[in-house]
């Protein structure tokens, strides 16, 4: 569905997006991940025909967007970062207006927009001005517009920054619908947990790059991260650091004050033998379960940038 090819775009000195290449297919969910002024923002422009390419090349379903961008816009749902519906306009009648820029019959388009206000909540707003609306509202309004001529591909700018919880979860579930029907989704997000629920595939970009890219079981195996063991013991483990390593070479131990052990080795750690010596001190080990990383820990080690970064970016609720 999406075929991009060395994309690239500048203003002046500044590259905001370096090089990047990459394949969306057909019915797939794929999210960008990154923080704010990664080049997010500057790559669905160009995707959906706002804003020229430096250089690349960018076909959605087979159609050049640089050559024929009405065609490929035609076959678009947008959500952009702002809100480009009518403050003045009622929800019913934003989402005719929509409707009927895309060539859909009064009939049609109002039966639709009746469905899309039911379906998103919003059948009690339709009356009333958009500029009234919650960001929440406004929100789901925008997405319900960019879906009245039913798109087969769906971009998707932040999806859910700065909106209620409720709103976001509403918007999480009608996504994972639209991939259910077979219609394509790129969005992009500098939520992680948001990214690693929704998308069959995610590309981690910082700086204008790609840095890897897969499903998240392959950006998982892409990094060495040797084992992590957490125990749970019976008491506290006081002092047996430096004997703990002493006896497992090459792990390091580290006790916490909950009555828990984190050992971390790059080979595997033997559970019974570790066990038997805690027991030996003493100690009985009451679980023992294999810590996984999680995806943030995954994209700190690619990306080189901390999860606090994309923290802070949530905190703002917004972009640069």
């Amino acid at each position: 569905m999406i075929n991009v090819t060395n994309l690239r775009k500048t203003y002046g000195d500044f590259t905001a997006v370096n090089n990047i290449s990459f394949e969306v297919q057909k019915g797939e969910i794929f999210g960008f991940l990154g923080p704010n002024g990664a080049g997010k923002t500057s790559t669905i422009n160009m995707m959906i025909g706002l804003s020229r390419p430096t250089a690349g090349e960018i076909f959605i379903n087979g159609i050049d967007v640089r050559k024929q961008t009405k065609k490929a816009q035609s076959i678009m749902g947008i959500v952009a970062d702002e809100s480009n519906l009518y403050n003045e306009m009622d929800g019913f009648e934003n989402l005719c207006f929509c409707a009927a820029l895309y060539g859909m019959e009064k009939d049609e388009r109002e039966v639709k927009a009746r469905h899309l206000l039911e379906e998103f909540g919003l059948k009690d707003a339709a009356k009333r001005s958009f500029k009234a609306y919650s960001k929440g509202m406004k929100r789901k309004l925008t997405i319900a517009a960019a879906l009245i001529h039913s798109p087969e591909i769906l971009f998707l700018d932040e999806p859910t920054t700065g909106i209620d919880v409720e709103s976001s979860r509403q918007i999480r579930k009608r996504i994972k619908a639209l991939k259910e029907q077979g219609t394509t989704v790129f969005l992009t997000t500098h939520y992680i947990e948001e990214a690693e629920r929704l998308c069959d595939r995610i590309a981690f970009i910082a700086k204008g790059q790609i840095v890897a890219s897969g499903t998240v079981t392959e950006l998982m195996d892409s990094v060495s991260h040797g084992h992590v063991i957490r125990f749970v013991t019976s008491k506290f483990a006081e002092n047996l650091t430096a004997e703990l390593q002493s006896n497992f070479e090459g792990s390091i131990a580290t006790i916490q004050s909950d009555n828990t052990m984190i050992m971390k080795s790059e080979e595997r750690i033997p559970l019974l033998p570790v066990m038997n010596f805690l027991h030996d001190k003493g100690i009985d080990v009451y679980e023992a379960t294999e810590l996984r990383p999680s995806l943030e820990d995954v994209f700190v080690k690619l990306t080189g940038i901390e999860s606090s970064v994309l923290k802070r970016d949530e905190k703002k609720g917004g972009r640069k």
